[in-house]
């Protein structure tokens, strides 16, 4: 590991472009590579990146107040906590943005609110609007669809839960310059979606070991508040933390950068979202996900569902890329793999991602029971 570099911290301009070669470092490690809970999570960015953490918590605050970085946060691997879905949405084209605001805006439990399109003229391309669902158990997924159609205009959803997912990453900085083809010597892990029941205590620690990070939060003593919030001593809430980590639920510790838009620098992280499709055989499902899922293109990976109107789709995945042809020889050398390992795709497809927007969905069974009341949505299962 290189020497770490040290910075006056007392600059009044702190570099905010993620093409800033001190920002660059920083993101190729807290992006996605700050696995499970650490104690020192800034401590850890900083000793893989070759800084000093105080370099690390000046940019990664600096960044974060300009809009550069989202979100700082305790990811979750969600679908261990509440039933989980992507969504396809049929609503009238003058309902259109309309429905992605009120979604976005109004139902805490709809993460991803994407509008797509599709260059060829598909069955499915009627389903214009694409969100992530998640429902804590004991309440009905359909029926919350129900309500939505009610509020939005939508006229049609499509549920396709995962089954099982092969990639969940982001890393867009470490992503940027790989060569098309590039993947991992190995299969991708299948990773399962079986729910893990909870304990008041745990739920306790995990609301407050989930919530984002405020710029003045941006600590080396990152968790003391959050201790404090959840009302147990650092010792409880670090073992609870672990044992969470060990049964699947903590992800990893992130910077989430703001992907979609332009940043206030003038940079745009990504500007082309895709959601790729496939169709492979019955039974090969998880053989042709591990393929895929050991793209290094791919940040997310699962077996689902699509049914008719999407050719039987069954392998779906998300890439990003500045250059839509680039995306597509990614695409190509994905499809080329699927080929060579004897795996026949009966239909394919990309469905581009337009206008985003992006939030944790809450998996909180407490709040949505509030939230219910509160809208007049009777959804017990």
């Amino acid at each position: 590991m290189s020497s770490p570099i040290v910075e006056t911290i007392a600059e009044t301009e702190v570099p905010i472009s993620i093409a800033d070669p001190i920002n660059a470092r920083i993101l190729a490690v807290s992006e996605d590579q700050i696995a499970g809970h650490q104690l020192d999570p800034f401590g850890e960015i900083a000793s893989r990146s070759g800084l000093e953490t105080e370099v690390v918590l000046q940019r990664i605050r600096a960044m974060l107040e300009s809009g550069t970085i989202r979100r700082v946060r305790q990811t979750l691997l969600a679908t261990s906590l509440a039933p989980g879905s992507l969504v396809a949405w049929e609503v009238p084209e003058d309902k259109l943005q309309s429905a992605f605001d009120w979604m976005f805006q109004n139902d805490p439990f709809t993460g991803h609110v994407v509008i797509r399109s599709t260059d060829a003229a598909i069955a499915g391309a009627k389903y214009r609007l694409w969100t992530t669902l998640k429902i804590p158990v004991g309440f009905s997924m359909e029926k919350h669809c129900e309500f939505l159609c009610a509020q939005t205009g939508a006229t049609s959803f499509r549920l396709m839960p995962a089954k099982k997912l092969f990639a969940l990453g982001v890393g867009h900085v470490r992503r940027s310059t790989l060569e098309i083809g590039s993947k991992s010597e190995a299969v991708a892990r299948v990773m399962d979606t079986e729910l893990v029941a909870l304990s008041d205590l745990e739920w306790r620690v995990l609301t407050a070991l989930k919530r984002e990070f405020e710029v003045h939060e941006i600590v080396r003593d990152v968790w003391s508040t959050r201790i404090e919030e959840a009302q147990v001593s650092a010792e409880t809430f670090h073992e609870v933390a672990r044992e969470l980590e060990r049964r699947g639920v903590v992800g990893r510790f992130s910077t989430f950068l703001e992907h979609h838009k332009t940043l206030s620098s003038g940079e745009r992280v990504t500007k082309f979202n895709a959601l790729f499709h496939w169709a492979v055989p019955v039974g090969r499902e998880i053989e042709a996900g591990q393929q895929v899922g050991r793209f290094s293109i791919m940040t997310h990976a699962y077996w689902r569902e699509g049914g008719p109107e999407f050719g039987d789709v069954n392998i779906m995945g998300v890439a990003h890329g500045t250059d839509k042809t680039r995306v597509l020889q990614h695409k190509a050398a994905m499809d080329e793999h699927l080929e060579s390992c004897g795996i026949p795709v009966s239909y394919t497809n990309v469905f581009w991602g337009g206008r985003s927007e992006i939030k944790p969905s809450e998996i909180s069974p407490f709040v949505y029971r509030q939230w219910s009341a509160e809208v007049g949505l009777d959804n017990s299962e």
